[in-house]
């Protein structure tokens, strides 16, 4: 795919997140909507308070993991309690396309989205719509790395340098969206054999796989860890928070996710899902992704690019194959080679 090629893409707080997850009690009225998040909890928030506030519609909203919501998704194929799956990594979306959970719509935006949003819809066969853009890399602590007087890492390979033994996290590619795009990216840089020789490499200076795909930098940013590999917009928004990060676009070149969105066949809010839908892919809608600190690049075409957002134009950038990585085989596949060879999944 193509997808970066049309625009020049541009591509960091955290608060608290209470009650909101926890949906609506027994005294009130039952919800409008059903939604998974996969994006972080800030936007999550932001996202359910603007669209209540403008629709009247109440959700209930619950953030997980990419993989985790796929496989509640898989299990509840027959009798389905969502309506809405809202962000996460677009390869497993096409997987749910391709295993036929995800329901059919036109978006009311579709005309305004840019080349590479209107590319990953079609090849979801309209089953699942782009709403940003970001690019992978890895991030750094600073004040760390001074300390343990350590070499700045530049590149992939940089990072399985003993110097940096049990000073990196990761997550795990089950769980984790970022974490399988991290595994696509290297597979399509360096070739299957060659990225699961580097994958073993890399796995004995790694101290913690997370369930989270921005755990890692979370952790670099509080000083838990020296380095996180994550999504480079996730640590931009650390680093705005005052964290002592430095972000890296890896020498040898890097992949990125399309977040996406995609309601759930069988939904028993559809008019609901579908307003959601549209809101999510509206200017306004995409507009929540600044106004919660998130620094990805919007699909929207008139939607204001966040100003700290990274300039992905700038960065090398493998040609992402969504098709092959989205496929169910394939990532299985990927998968299971990954806990047989590198590290297994408890």
């Amino acid at each position: 795919m193509r997808a970066l090629n049309a625009f020049g893409l541009a591509v960091g707080i955290s608060f608290g997140v209470a009650t909101w997850l926890c949906g609506a009690s027994q005294s009130q009225a039952a919800p409008g909507l059903n939604v998974l998040c996969g994006v972080d909890e800030a936007w999550c928030l932001t996202m359910k308070q603007a669209f209540e506030a403008r629709t009247g519609v109440e959700i209930v909203m619950e953030r997980k993991s990419t993989g985790e919501i796929l496989d509640q998704i898989r299990a509840q194929k027959n009798r389905p309690t969502v309506d809405v799956w809202w962000g996460g990594t677009g390869d497993t979306h096409l997987q749910a396309a391709t295993e036929d959970l995800l329901q059919p719509y036109q978006p009311a935006h579709a005309r305004e989205m840019l080349p590479w949003a209107q590319n990953f819809f079609s090849m979801s066969g309209g089953r699942s719509a782009g709403i940003y853009a970001g690019a992978l890399g890895f991030a750094y602590n600073a004040d760390l790395l001074k300390r343990y007087k350590l070499p700045a890492p530049t590149c992939w390979k940089d990072l399985t340098d003993i110097a940096y033994r049990g000073h990196i996290q990761s997550g795990n590619p089950n769980s984790s969206g970022t974490a399988f795009t991290e595994l696509a990216t290297l597979v399509q840089l360096f070739g299957e054999d060659e990225a699961f020789r580097y994958m073993s490499a890399l796995d004995r200076n790694i101290a913690r796989y997370t369930k989270a795909g921005s755990a890692p930098v979370k952790a670099a940013a509080r000083g838990e860890t020296l380095i996180g590999i994550s999504f480079m917009h996730d640590a931009v928004t650390q680093k705005q928070a005052g964290s002592p990060l430095v972000i890296v676009a890896p020498c040898e070149g890097t992949g990125y996710e399309i977040g996406a969105v995609s309601i759930i066949k069988g939904a028993s809010n559809l008019e609901a899902a579908r307003d959601f839908v549209d809101f999510s892919l509206s200017p306004e809608g995409q507009a929540t992704g600044a106004a919660a600190g998130q620094n990805q690049v919007p699909s929207n075409a008139r939607a204001d690019l966040p100003p700290s957002a990274p300039d992905i134009s700038m960065i090398k950038m493998v040609d992402y194959d969504f098709a092959t990585f989205g496929s169910p085989d394939e990532r299985s596949r990927l998968l299971k080679r990954f806990d047989t060879e590198i590290h297994p999944t408890q």
